[in-house]
């Protein structure tokens, strides 16, 4: 019996599948009371969660978010009901009335589990691989933060990540981007349960599913246990005993089970993966498992044998006595890992933000805002320990390293790190990051080609509904990264990427908006940001004194005409805002007073307060967007009557200044677009003048 078996101790088999099947009605119960879901993955399932969650798992219900409690996740996340019946059972905050409303609107026991709305929950998991790529993150960052913090006699982060997953999670290509990763991370205290049942929606894999599984985890460098029993409980402890003293490699159990497990006529069937067996069928598994229960009846010996509360509360205050000792030994360390943990930032961060700025401003030359999100790091990764950054095998092209930039790459091992190279694997790298945000400790950014976001989109997007600071940097943002042609050359990538709730998209134009746009990822704290960032050098501007609260508003005037009172206004982003100032200029000469706005983030400009809004952009004044992407995102801002300079097709190789002449983003252009706009609003306030005096009359 190990360590953790001390509370439960080792009971008949008889008695551990009631604990099991109490699992499989709870599933069952709840998906037949919504009339949708997936009980199939519960039921098979509900052995190995027993054996887990009685005998391994640390953690504490009364307290979902202390810090060295190990992590589970549920990466087949249409499995969801099999953690809700856990959390119920254990004796988290989700009580019965929670599991009986499952799918319903803002209940605590959504359809795919969500961080944030259930007390327990980790992760948002439902597409598949990414909650087994998060594990991935979270295995990680509990490596790296027990390299930082532990010391001699003091261990204080010490904790596995344990993972169920899937076929489907094994077919997505994300398995294999992260746990080649994980081998190659020697993440030993990774263990991932695959439920091995032959079974997806469409019916049985081995017509698309032929995978060696366990060659291919051997390959990545894992320990790969079985094929086992999946319903065999003493099989799965002894697998989870032997995965626990893993030293250097993080470990596969692969379990042999039934789909639906219990079910007399739909076990081991597509027909059980995705919707409800049915009263005449739920009537029947009650019959053939003995369960002599009503729906969402669970006897009180039972929920006595599930209940963890004691034993958690009594785990996290042995915790808690340790890192009091540790404090007392070490109470810089002690302090420094409170407050990463918390995700706060060091008290002396204003000065640090001073500092960016000052460097920012002492930037006259021309410079690529790839090359000023670099000066920005310069000054943040020495000042925030918890930064952690990486690429996409770009780093030379994204230049996301500085010079305290510690790579893993070559490092001893058991070096303190904070960046890393994850090699051309652009939807893993953005996965992890979101796994590393989600443990804790971390404020990860990565790096790639903007082209490249349609491969980690997905990810991008769950760190936005997770709602995790987690920071995207995206170079090489236009057309005018010139001669790699449209494969590389970003077009529709900007404004989809503005289409993504709770993700604020910076496209700065100089190297203090580039400053202002890290200050605003690393202080928010209710979810990510991306960097859309130039491969070609951009004028820099010189700011007044005093700029950058207005810079911080996502949108502001750059350049106002003489009298502040314009014909049209302009609004630019990134590399485009120099071309705007040309095109200011060749407007005066024309006798047209334009005002220049620079709008690096339409997001938070869109979160100001109207009366802002409106002193920024005028009502009634006509309105021209230029940005080197996808026009039809700035009808928003300029209507139907104002005009957009941009491209809507794809790009050409070539040089860059010769792409903008092709594609008519050019001042040139702009000027006569928003010549032709004024004109067209002039016209209309005649007629709409003279249909006015016509009806006085």
């Amino acid at each position: 019996m190990n360590a953790h078996n001390q509370l439960f101790p080792v009971i008949d088999p008889l008695q551990r599948r009631r604990l099991a099947n109490a699992i499989r009605f709870l599933a069952i119960d709840g998906v037949e009371a919504a009339k949708s879901g997936h009980p199939g993955a519960p039921m098979g399932m509900a052995d190995i969660a027993e054996v887990l969650w009685r005998g391994h798992l640390h953690h504490n219900p009364a307290n979902p978010h202390w810090v060295d409690r190990d992590r589970f996740v549920l990466s087949n996340g249409h499995g969801s009901m099999l953690i809700y019946a856990l959390l119920h059972l254990t004796g988290y905050d989700l009580p019965l009335d929670e599991i009986k409303h499952f799918r319903q609107l803002h209940s605590k026991t959504p359809g795919h589990p969500e961080v944030g709305y259930t007390p327990g929950v980790e992760t948002t998991t439902g597409p598949l691989g990414q909650g087994l790529a998060n594990a991935v993150g979270m295995a990680f960052a509990e490596q790296m933060l027990a390299r930082k913090f532990n010391q001699p006699g003091h261990e204080i982060v010490n904790h596995h990540t344990y993972v169920f997953m899937g076929d489907g999670c094994l077919m997505e290509g994300i398995s294999h981007e992260v746990c080649s990763l994980a081998g190659t991370l020697k993440l030993n205290k990774l263990i991932a349960y695959y439920d091995d049942n032959g079974i997806s929606i469409d019916g049985h894999v081995e017509h698309w599913f032929t995978d060696n599984t366990a060659l291919r985890f051997q390959s990545y460098g894992w320990n790969v246990i079985g094929p086992i029993d999946g319903h065999d409980a003493l099989a799965i402890e002894r697998a989870t005993a032997e995965a626990r003293t893993s030293t250097d490699k993080p470990t596969l159990i692969i379990c042999r089970t039934t789909i639906g497990w219990g079910s007399p006529n739909k076990a081991g069937t597509h027909d059980v993966h995705g919707a409800a067996l049915g009263a005449a069928e739920v009537e029947a598994t009650r019959k053939a498992l003995g369960w002599e229960y009503g729906s969402f009846e669970i006897p009180g010996d039972i929920y006595a044998a599930w209940d963890a509360r004691r034993h958690g509360a009594r785990l996290e205050a042995d915790w808690n006595a340790r890192f009091l000792a540790y404090a007392a030994a070490h109470p810089a360390l002690a302090a420094e890992y409170e407050r990463r943990m918390a995700g706060e930032l060091p008290t002396d961060w204003s000065q640090t933000v001073e500092a960016m700025y000052t460097k920012a401003r002492a930037v006259t030359a021309p410079t690529a805002t790839r090359r000023s999100s670099q000066i920005a790091l310069e000054t943040l990764v020495p000042a925030l320990p918890g930064m952690f950054g990486g690429s996409a095998d770009l780093t030379g092209s994204n230049l996301t390293a500085v010079k305290d930039s510690k790579p893993w790459a070559g490092a001893a091992p058991d070096a303190v790190v904070n960046y890393f190279s994850y090699g051309v694997r652009e939807f893993g790298m953005t996965a992890m990051m979101n796994g590393m945000a989600l443990h804790k400790g971390f404020l990860p950014y990565g790096g790639t080609f903007l082209m490249f976001s349609d491969y980690s989109r997905n990810a991008v997007r769950m760190s936005a509904l997770m709602k995790q600071r987690v920071v995207h940097v995206f170079s090489h943002d236009s057309i005018g990264l010139g001669e790699d042609g449209p494969t590389h050359q970003a077009v529709e990538q900007t404004p989809s990427l503005r289409l993504i709730p709770n993700l604020d998209v910076w496209r700065p134009a100089d190297v203090l908006e580039t400053a202002v746009a890290w200050k605003h990822a690393v202080e928010r704290s209710d979810g990510p940001s991306a960097l859309l960032l130039s491969r070609q050098n951009l004028m820099s501007t010189q700011h007044p004194a005093g700029a950058e609260a207005q810079l911080e508003r996502g949108g502001y005037v750059l350049a106002d005409c003489e009298g502040g009172k314009p014909q049209v206004v302009l609004i630019a982003t990134g590399s485009e805002v120099e071309l705007a100032r040309r095109t200011q200029e060749l407007l005066a000469d024309a006798g047209v007073a334009a005002r220049l706005v620079s709008m690096p983030c339409t997001s938070v400009f869109d979160r100001q307060d109207e009366a802002y809004r409106n002193t920024v952009l005028p009502l009634y004044v006509p309105r021209v967007a230029i940005e080197a992407a996808q026009p039809d995102f700035w009808r928003k801002y300029v209507g139907l009557s104002g005009g957009v300079v941009g491209i809507a097709s794809f790009g050409e190789s070539a040089p860059a200044s010769q792409l903008y002449k092709y594609f008519r983003i050019t001042a040139e252009h702009a000027a006569e677009v928003a010549q032709a706009v004024v004109r067209l609003h002039a016209s209309r306030r005649e007629a709409e003048d003279g249909n006015v005096v016509r009806s006085m009359n």
